[in-house]
């Protein structure tokens, strides 16, 4: 079976307080795109993983086959396996999407992994179940299990329905080849309860919500990496209705309300638009 998970964006995130597990507790909508890999899963003799696509950082160096014991899919599969009677697969990973680019790509890829098991070895997992189990592989790895519109909060896993439907409009996804780890994200934060909720300025009409629903992680990687500040001023400057850095970067990503031009400026990075 074939599945091709797909990536999110942030539409604003707010991180409101450090958690005594050290994680942070944040407010953030997450909203699919269309950018994605390629995952597939068939029963096999022996358990096999192989990639394709983008470089996935791990890989051992003197073996371009070996096993990526780390990676998100691998993980998904022994989590099942512990609990249910599932066969040896050998699962083939193209990647796409970007790495350390705040779009969930790993994340999706693991849900994936997780909803073609169940589908495939008939487990008949509930959404609730699913979900528990990509909730032990990252914070936003269960949002991809229905990889719908959603308000999340505490640490991303918990989820919240937003009437928030971006249907008609475009996105222009821009990856300025610039991988920032979650580590280096968190570190320059400085949590704070927020003047207006965010799911108050997402209420609004989308043309109110420049100036008003932040990314709190442009307060301290922009300063340290100006490219992206000029990315997400370059997309206004194209008419984007609202621009914003996605999760911890480092992809910037701006609406438009008709489809965007391809800009010069963008030539040298990786650039993804369809509708929304």
């Amino acid at each position: 079976m074939i599945a091709f998970p797909a990536c999110k964006i942030n539409i604003g995130l707010q991180l409101t307080e450090r958690r005594p597990d050290g994680f942070h507790n944040l407010l953030s909508a997450f909203y699919p795109v269309g950018w994605s890999d390629a995952l597939e899963i068939i029963p096999a003799s022996t358990f096999a993983f192989s990639t394709s696509g983008l470089p996935i950082p791990g890989r051992a160096a003197d073996d371009s086959d070996a096993v990526l014991a780390n990676n998100l899919c691998v993980r998904a599969y022994e989590l099942l396996r512990a609990d249910h009677a599932l066969p040896p697969v050998q699962m083939h990973l193209h990647k796409v999407v970007p790495i350390g680019a705040g779009l969930g790509g790993g994340s999706a890829d693991a849900a994936a992994t997780i909803n073609l098991l169940n589908t495939q070895f008939e487990l008949n997992l509930t959404v609730d179940q699913r979900e528990a189990y990509a909730r032990k592989l990252g914070s936003d790895c269960a949002f991809f299990i229905q990889n719908r519109p959603q308000y999340c909060v505490e640490k991303g896993d918990v989820f919240d329905e937003i009437a928030l439907d971006l249907t008609g409009y475009y996105s222009l996804l821009v990856y300025p080849d610039l991988a920032i780890s979650t580590a280096e994200a968190y570190a320059g934060v400085t949590p704070r309860q927020p003047a207006i909720p965010l799911r108050t300025l997402l209420e609004r009409p989308i043309e109110t919500w420049r100036g008003n629903v932040h990314n709190d992680f442009e307060d301290s990687l922009f300063p340290k990496y100006p490219i992206l500040a000029s990315i997400k001023q370059h997309l206004y400057d194209l008419g984007a209705i609202y621009a914003s850095m996605s999760g911890s970067g480092s992809t910037v990503y701006g609406i438009f309300s008709a489809p965007p031009e391809r800009s010069d400026v963008f030539s040298r990075y990786t650039v993804w638009s369809d509708k929304l």
